[in-house]
């Protein structure tokens, strides 16, 4: 029987594992460094078969993953590429969604001395982002402009921080903090993470603010319209707190020295998350969303047209997963199978929009999502 290997029990490799476990395609194997998060696994989906490791440690690492048909990182920001640049040197076939800010592409012509077949950045966005935004792209002569809207929210928030993350806390930080790169006449150009607020709505679920965070990710780098940019969705009482925090320099990244404990020094943005942490967790039957929009601007036969894909997915309470949850491994484990399959076979680090290019991949990916009960909708606005 073929093996799955995931790395990291988070709340989202978790569910991958499961995904590839619902049937007998696949022995999964589930690593992490903490053994609660295994345990709690275990509990979910009895037929994994789960290792405490270190990812750092190398050796432990090309052990575990000697036998895997494929290999799935869900991995922290802060040890995920280091991770995928082991893999890569044991040419393993890989799909990453951990958010680092490397390039994985550097890792290209590595990858294709081992023969290692590497998709990065495969969860909802980036991932099902990027496939939809060229997809959107591809459907009309001339596209002039591509927007990202995306992101994941408690359906019912609560101060202080009207915000939950269902993901690592730290990542989300990082989207705080990071520069935002947009796309403007053709260019990349950096700007201030969470500047250029504006309000959404999404029908029948409500009103938010967006604002630039750096999520073009691959997208940048090969534009495919002169103005491109990604926004990250929150409820309207979150984003000023952020904002104070990070101006503070409570998001810093500069050890500062602690007075109680002179010559000790300590990350600002550490200290936050550990204090957000907490808050940040949701309570078990907790909901949330995961909210979506990309949308492509153009003309097509002489005609301007705004194509768009909408995502508005639910925490499965039957299920009891969260919303981010699914949306963000179940591709990640769709292109695995994809991998594992051999329909991926070329080698080397492929982004998520480089699938299009796969006949069928986008209408596979869709479909396989929608039997899992994540839809995307589909419309064409004429301008």
């Amino acid at each position: 029987m073929p093996e799955a290997v995931v790395l990291g029990a988070g709340m989202v490799g978790s569910v991958i594992a499961q995904d590839l476990a619902r049937d007998d395609e696949f022995s999964v194997h589930l690593l992490d460094a903490n053994e609660r998060a295994l345990a709690q696994a275990r509990d979910r989906t009895p037929a994994l078969r789960t290792s405490r490791i270190d990812v750092a440690d190398r050796a432990a690492l090309e052990r575990a993953i000697r036998d895997a048909d494929v290999v799935v990182g869900a991995l922290s920001s802060n040890v995920g590429y280091e991770a995928l640049a082991t893999l890569v040197d044991l040419g393993a076939p890989v799909v990453d969604i951990s958010f680092f800010s490397q390039n994985a592409l550097m890792l290209g012509d590595r990858a294709k001395a081992t023969g290692a077949r590497v998709v990065f950045d495969m969860g909802v966005a980036p991932g099902m982002s990027n496939m939809l935004a060229v997809h959107a792209a591809n459907s009309l002569d001339v596209c002039e402009r591509v927007d990202v809207i995306v992101g994941g929210v408690p359906q019912h928030p609560m101060p202080p921080y009207f915000y939950k993350a269902a993901f690592s806390p730290r990542d989300v930080l990082e989207e705080y903090t990071r520069p935002a790169r947009v796309v403007e006449d053709g260019a990349i150009v950096e700007k201030q993470p969470m500047s250029e607020e504006e309000p959404i709505e999404f029908a029948g679920v409500g009103s938010f603010v967006a604002f630039l965070t750096d999520g073009l990710r691959s997208l940048a780098l090969n534009p495919i319209a002169p103005t491109m940019r990604e926004m990250t969705l929150r409820h309207a009482q979150h984003t000023p707190m952020m904002r104070f925090l990070r101006d503070a320099g409570f998001f810093s990244q500069t050890p500062v020295e602690l007075p109680a404990a002179e010559g000790v020094g300590a990350l600002p943005i550490d200290m936050t998350a550990a204090i957000m942490l907490p808050a940040w967790q949701y309570d078990p039957g907790e909901a949330d969303l995961t909210l979506m929009r990309i949308s492509a601007a153009g003309t097509r036969a002489g005609k301007r047209l705004r194509i768009e894909w909408e995502l508005i997915d639910e925490y499965d309470a039957a299920a009891d997963t969260s919303s981010m949850a699914r949306t963000t491994a179940f591709p990640a484990a769709i292109v695995a199978r994809m991998l594992a399959a051999g329909e991926i076979d070329a080698s080397g680090v492929h982004a998520p929009e480089a699938l299009v290019a796969h006949e069928g991949a986008v209408d596979q990916l869709l479909d396989a999502m929608a039997d899992r009960g994540v839809r995307y909708m589909h419309k064409e606005i004429t301008l």
